[in-house]
């Protein structure tokens, strides 16, 4: 919700664990964020209403980030999610019968695993540094970040459009044909 709010994104609603909360106007996050820093949870916060979780999944918003646990978008609720744009920051919080509703109500669904690429990437940029006796700065580190996580959606997309594949298509083709280069260069690792 932090990095939303930083690129200039209204959140206005968040949810943990514990329950959620909303504000239609938008969430001061950074007081959300010292709110959780001394109660362990977003519940009780001041500058918000309470809200149940499964109801924060159908607020009328442009987009949704299912960003916890896998199967919370499924074909129980699938009809009435809102949101125009999913984000899947968690591992499979879509269930395929969901997928189905999605694509058919014409919502972009961001499959995980092009969306919450990002920490597998910069894991891999630690094994590189400390492989070869390199340090990067953090700023660095976010810059090679954002070109690799641009460089896949472009690639992702790229291949949806050409093959009128849905993103989540695209981005499962996309992966094992790297796979498969990868594997016809170098066979099998190690």
């Amino acid at each position: 919700a932090l990095h939303l709010a930083e690129a200039g994104v209204k959140v206005v609603a968040v949810a943990d664990q514990y329950g959620a909360v909303h504000r239609p106007k938008g969430l001061d996050i950074e007081a959300l964020q010292q709110h959780v820093a001394d109660t362990g949870s977003v519940t009780g916060f001041a500058g918000a209403d309470p809200l149940e979780a499964q109801a924060l999944l159908e607020l009328e918003v442009d987009l949704l980030v299912p960003a916890a646990v896998e199967g919370v978008l499924n074909e129980s609720n699938a009809h009435r999610i809102r949101a125009g744009i999913i984000v899947e920051g968690a591992n499979g919080p879509t269930t395929a019968a969901a997928d189905a509703v999605f694509e058919q109500a014409g919502k972009l669904v961001v499959p995980d695993i092009l969306a919450n690429a990002g920490g597998v990437i910069v894991s891999y940029f630690e094994w590189v540094q400390g492989s070869n006796a390199y340090w990067w700065s953090a700023q660095e580190v976010d810059e090679r970040l954002e070109a690799r996580m641009l460089a896949a959606w472009d690639g992702v997309t790229a291949t949806a459009a050409g093959r009128g594949l849905s993103l989540r298509e695209a981005a499962t083709v996309t992966a094992v044909q790297k796979v498969a280069e990868a594997h016809q260069i170098r066979g099998l690792y190690p």
